[in-house]
């Protein structure tokens, strides 16, 4: 799968798919991912391609991405119905967002063996740090942090690789879609609890 996708998108071998995905760029932190990836050395820069998935309007971030100068690398598409073929050909998932309740994607990716680079205050980001399947930018949030941990990320493949694994083995042993249900099954045993003992 990771082969096709590539294959089909023309990201060559030596070099290193980022991903984006998320509707609401603004909330999601596009504009600081276009950053980061402006920021990286040049060397560096000229290998990564970034890849924007979700129901948003790019203009704006794509006037950005121009001015920054890395147009040419970054590529939007509209909602899609294979994200997970995306998760499978990249080499990382940036999701630096503003305020985000829950993020299930941090979770897909991690669980697909994708490394996530997020920030703290994602909803489901604790899930991300018990994986150990990528790094969680702290509050309050600083561009530079954000920048060095990308470019730390994609300059150590090893790094890249014990967080894939570590992702797919949460996946194995985590009931990740049977969370809400679980949620939902504590609060149950609680509020009857609390009627008995009434």
């Amino acid at each position: 799968m990771r082969a096709e996708l590539r294959g089909a998108f023309a990201v060559g071998d030596h070099e290193l798919l980022v991903l984006f995905v998320g509707s609401g760029f603004i909330t999601k932190g596009l504009d600081r991912a276009l950053l980061a990836i402006a920021a990286l050395p040049e060397a560096l820069r000229e290998r990564v391609r970034f890849f924007v998935i979700g129901q948003d309007s790019p203009g704006r971030f794509a006037a950005q991405a121009g001015e920054l100068g890395i147009a040419e690398q970054v590529m939007f598409f509209p909602g899609r119905d294979d994200v997970p073929r995306f998760l499978q050909g990249a080499d990382l998932l940036l999701h630096p967002a503003y305020m985000e309740s829950g993020g299930i994607v941090l979770l897909e990716a991690a669980i697909a063996g994708l490394p996530v680079i997020a920030t703290d205050v994602c909803g489901f980001a604790p899930y991300l740090q018990q994986a150990r399947a990528g790094i969680l930018v702290p509050s309050p949030f600083r561009q530079s942090e954000l920048n060095r941990a990308l470019q730390e990320a994609l300059e150590d493949p090893e790094r890249r690789g014990q967080w894939s694994r570590n992702g797919l083995e949460f996946g194995r042993r985590a009931d990740i879609y049977g969370m809400p249900e679980r949620a939902a099954d504590l609060i149950e045993e609680r509020m009857g609890e609390r009627a008995v003992s009434a």
